[in-house]
């Protein structure tokens, strides 16, 4: 035992030679700076022990270190040093039981090739290091996995390299959906090897104690079948060896076969929870399908709004002003869909793989912002627009309480900042982006989390009952047989059921359902959840565009004439014109003729402001 010498700084090559009974050596909390020479050791002994620990100056184990020390088994307990790199053919000539490799705060980097030339090992233990991967040589041996804690460690090797894999303790739920699918495919095998010994099992299970006894002198039940039986394979050729399916017999434990004849199968912590089931970002094939459709509209419908109303040649009122908001966050909804939607299909069949890099990454954070800043704005803009319809349609004939752009303007500029300061909140420990595949913040450990969700939700139900009051009364104000022809009425009515039905197909679901798992109640799994993201969520930013404007005669006639620009739809355009000069003309006609406003520019008015 070589311990607490931290004056010492160097071991001289050869210090350690031919040492043919030396089972043990301990070398731990010295001063040492270079991997001391091992090699010349020679021990005879059938189990060594290498015990390396506290030695926080020793940084590299280079090739070859362990090569010498004996010809049998090897335990290394390499923890607590100052390792950042294991070389390449570091263990190269050993036949390793345990490789322990624990606490080694700067192990970032053990090179692909660093377990070639050796056997095992059959433990490995790398928990709480910074190593970012794991070589894909030499995994093949390992039975019990630890990267507890290893935070760094996102992605895995190729499964197929685990082959012998019976224990695992990982640091990410998701690592454990991979090995959930390779078990699946290792217990098939297991459990048609196991079929073809159970006759074999249950006979000899019937034997007498001195028939086992004697069953057990002549090596193993496995050894007398091995030449005769048809699933019997060399034990190195072959990744699922009997010696790993199957608990080695014990001489002096009578109760051997009932081990023997139960094939294992392979166990992994932590389990996945309710947040992260081990399925792809959408889960579901036909959302997989479905989502592509939806941000395709909604980014179009939206960007052709935005380009229409913006290039036009036409005044920038109140309306158009708004439009051109809601078409924006509408727009951002369509980029987070289109994300969720991309890194779905580029992660498809192994998320697992990809789940830390993307939900603890700045795509999730950059998708999560975007979704609620433009869920936000979305709603903030559509609230204020209907409060300037009913405004506009209430003071319809008193021009001095018009809705003015210099008006308008601060309002949205106090929209945009309360949308961003929301949307801001979870990158800064105010719930959590990461807590789900979708980037949504689900995350209601703490109580500030859970409120901020409910102010949301609240938020949101409130602006939803004032968009309804506000139609409700329009609908009143142009239901009155003075001011509107009955035809008109109808029209009206049908389109403001319309926009209060997107409204509440959008805002309903979303919000009952959040609200019962914001007060820890949950109604639905995430899984099911994913269903809401994609058929209710972007309701508003797929419908907003038409029913707000692509639908409305002022927006067909600046898509016309933009068009005539780019030389198509010439007709279309000057009949446009033709009637808008008309109208013109006509309303200067009758205006120099009356000295008040008549109930039929009262209608005008008033269908001219649904119709914005």
């Amino acid at each position: 035992l070589i311990l607490n010498t931290k004056n010492l700084l160097h071991i001289e090559d050869g210090a350690f030679r031919n040492l043919p009974k030396l089972k043990y050596l301990s070398i731990c909390n010295t001063g040492i700076r270079q991997f001391p020479d091992l090699t010349q050791i020679f021990s005879l002994e059938a189990h060594f022990v290498l015990e390396l620990c506290d030695n926080l100056r020793m940084t590299i184990i280079p090739q070859n270190a362990f090569q010498g020390m004996n010809n049998e088994s090897l335990t290394l307990k390499l923890y607590k040093n100052g390792f950042e790199d294991i070389h390449s053919h570091a263990f190269n000539g050993t036949k390793l039981n345990q490789l322990i490799l624990k606490d080694n705060k700067n192990l970032r980097r053990i090179h692909n090739d660093a377990l070639r030339g050796a056997t095992g090992p059959d433990v490995l233990d790398i928990s709480s290091t910074a190593l970012e991967s794991l070589p894909s040589y030499g995994l093949e041996a390992i039975q019990v996995l630890n990267a507890m804690s290893s935070y760094s460690l996102k992605r895995l090797p190729p499964l197929d390299k685990f082959s012998s894999l019976l224990e695992a303790v990982l640091t990410y739920p998701s690592h454990c959906c991979a090995f959930r699918n390779l078990r699946t495919e290792k217990q098939n095998l297991l459990l048609s090897i196991f079929d073809n010994f159970s006759k074999e099992c249950e006979s000899t299970m019937r034997k007498p104690t001195n028939e086992m006894l004697e069953d057990s002198n002549n090596t193993s039940l496995w050894s007398a079948e091995r030449n005769t039986h048809p699933f019997a394979t060399d034990e190195e050729s072959s990744p699922y060896s009997y010696s790993t399916i199957f608990d080695d017999s014990e001489t002096d434990d009578f109760d051997f076969e009932y081990d023997f004849c139960q094939p294992k199968v392979l166990t992994c912590t932590p389990e996945p929870d309710a947040f992260n089931p081990c399925e792809d970002i959408l889960g579901y094939s036909f959302l997989r399908v479905l989502i592509w459709f939806i941000n395709i509209l909604a980014i179009a419908g939206n960007f052709t709004v935005l380009l229409v109303l913006l290039t036009s040649h036409y005044k920038l009122t109140v309306p158009r002003f708004l439009m051109c908001n809601l078409s924006f966050a509408d727009f951002c909804m369509g980029l987070y869909l289109l994300l969720i939607a991309s890194v779905d299909a580029q992660t498809s069949g192994q998320y697992y793989n990809h789940a830390i890099d993307w939900q603890t990454g700045s795509g999730c954070n950059a998708a999560g912002f975007f979704t609620v800043f433009a869920s936000e704005l979305s709603v903030y803009t559509l609230t204020v627009i209907t409060l300037e319809r009913w405004h506009t349609i209430t003071y319809a004939m008193q021009l001095d309480r018009k809705l003015r752009l210099r008006h308008a303007v601060p309002i949205m500029l106090g929209g945009w900042l309360f949308s961003i300061g929301i949307a801001v909140l979870p990158l800064f420990g105010v719930s959590s982006y990461m807590k789900v595949s979708i980037c949504l913040p689900m995350d209601i450990e703490t109580g500030l989390s859970q409120a901020y969700i409910l102010l949301i939700l609240v938020l949101n139900v409130v602006a939803f009952i004032v968009i309804c009051v506000c139609y409700i009364k329009i609908y009143i104000a142009v239901q009155n047989p003075e001011l509107v022809a009955a035809n008109k009425d109808t029209k009206v009515a049908k389109r403001m059921a319309i926009l209060i039905f997107t409204d509440f197909t959008c805002m309903a679901p979303i919000s009952f359902f959040a609200i019962s798992a914001a007060f820890k109640v949950p109604l639905i799994t995430v899984t099911n959840s994913k269903i809401l993201l994609v058929l209710f969520y972007p309701v508003n930013s797929c419908a907003n565009p038409f029913l707000y404007a692509i639908f409305t005669k002022a927006f067909r006639r600046d898509f016309f004439l933009l068009m005539s620009k780019l030389g198509f739809c010439k007709s279309q355009a000057q009949l446009y014109r033709m009637n808008y000069f008309s109208a013109y003309n006509s309303n200067c006609k009758n205006g120099g003729a009356a000295t008040a406003p008549s109930k039929a520019s009262q209608a005008f008015l008033l269908l001219s402001a649904l119709e914005k």
